[in-house]
């Protein structure tokens, strides 16, 4: 087809929310390592990874060839027979999962991995409400929609019993007009607040990311997961880490996000980055919790042959190329252009997030923090046309969002940092 007919057919034949990025969307063809390439041939460097989701580059090669080869022995068997790949990865899991987690329940998307880990955590403890943060997001089933923390992503009805919300521990607009350090971190502090006065006083648990993806890449201060996890437990509830977005290494150094605050979680739920783009989530829990399940379940597809052999073989390749050191070291020297950047161009307001998850928040004015959302779809369309994809996010849609594969070189973040000095030269005020 020509880009024109596949436009026409996108729009003839998908859902109108199925939105796409630019004025003229990009039409992709086929990808390799860190970049992408348009159904008429223009190459891009992704700095946006399919959503966080190619952690290891397009079509890796020891990847693609473990799928090719699972696809030719078994492809699809259901949970209802066990097989090799499915109690490696399991067993993988186990191994480099933070503190005793240890059994896994396999589902398709990171939606479903944060459903299964809020209706285990309810049977597991016998209580029923549930804490999320503000401008936090868990996908798009009606359990995700009410935890997530978003009007936009909240849309067409939500079921919002037993679930509350926090305040989100976003230093760059404190809701209650703090600064840290001297704040004591009160953002934490909401959280026994809100048990106490929005809740029954027990509560099945507190789920969050952390870092928060769709919410703009919100990093929390260092203590602040270490306090909640006290107020958590201070009330009966589990402590679930959504590392949806910032799992397997894409926060430099360790394997999950929640490690860099020295929290062991009780549950952690992932998808995205962890298959290199096959469709895969998890719930991956404490024994205990696991064998607290009530009821019948089966996953058709989670735990499908085919991603369970990607996401293992993933996971492969960034151990042996040393990809946790490579996030945070490019990552680290990716954050100072970043912020060479800002120096110069008063339209980024805040630059956060660590490793390969880096954010840049737009903003009109830098003393009154007015979102600046149209300049970002200038940025993006300018970066788009000089070659570099970049995502989008934030509630007020103004966060640039950057998340290249975890083996780029620092030249890569060369080339993109000169394209963005370049797009940024571009955005009319």
């Amino acid at each position: 087809m020509t880009r024109d007919e596949v436009l026409h057919k996108h729009k003839q034949y998908l859902f109108p929310c199925v939105a796409n990025y630019y004025t003229q969307p990009l039409v992709a063809d086929h990808a390799r390592a860190q970049y992408l390439f348009d159904i008429e041939g223009k190459r891009y460097l992704d700095f946006f990874g399919g959503i966080l989701t190619i952690s290891v580059g397009h079509c890796h090669e020891k990847v693609t060839a473990k799928i090719k080869a699972q696809v030719d022995k078994l492809q699809h068997t259901s949970t209802l027979y066990p097989n090799e790949a499915i109690v490696a990865l399991a067993e993988k899991l186990a191994q480099i999962t933070p503190g005793k987690l240890q059994k896994s329940f396999f589902t398709n998307s990171g939606t479903e991995a944060d459903e299964a880990a809020v209706l285990l955590a309810r049977m597991a403890t016998g209580s029923f409400e549930v804490v999320a943060l503000r401008h936090g997001y868990s996908g798009h089933s009606l359990i995700a929609k009410s935890l997530t923390g978003q009007a936009p992503w909240r849309r067409g009805g939500v079921v919002s019993v037993g679930v509350v919300h926090a305040i989100s521990p976003y230093c760059y607009r404190c809701p209650l007009g703090l600064s840290y350090p001297d704040c004591g971190v009160a953002c934490a502090k909401d959280v026994e607040e809100v048990i106490q006065t929005s809740t029954s006083g027990r509560i099945a648990a507190f789920l969050a990311e952390p870092i928060q993806g769709v919410g703009g890449f919100i990093t929390p201060p260092k203590e602040y997961f270490k306090l909640v996890f006290n107020i958590v437990k201070q009330y009966g509830g589990l402590f679930i880490a959504d590392e949806v977005q910032t799992g397997f290494g894409r926060t430099g150094k360790k394997w999950f996000g929640i490690e860099h605050w020295e929290v062991e979680p009780d549950m952690l739920t992932t998808a995205k980055g962890m298959a290199n783009g096959v469709p895969v989530g998890a719930t991956i829990a404490r024994a205990e919790i696991a064998d607290a399940f009530q009821g019948l379940t089966i996953s058709t597809f989670g735990g499908n042959p085919v991603t369970a052999v990607a996401a293992r073989a993933t996971i492969e390749v960034i151990e042996e190329e040393k990809l946790l050191e490579n996030a945070h070291t490019v990552g680290t020297y990716f954050r100072g252009k970043l912020e060479e950047l800002q120096q110069k161009y008063p339209l980024i307001g805040d630059v956060r997030g660590m490793g390969l998850m880096q954010g840049l928040e737009l903003v009109k004015d830098r003393k009154t923090k007015e979102p600046a959302p149209q300049e970002l779809l200038q940025l993006m369309e300018r970066c788009k046309d000089n070659g570099l994809l970049i995502g989008k996010g934030g509630l007020w849609g103004n966060v640039v969002r950057l998340s290249p594969p975890l083996n780029i070189s620092k030249a890569d973040v060369d080339e993109a940092a000169r394209i963005l000095e370049r797009s940024f030269a571009e955005v009319k005020a």
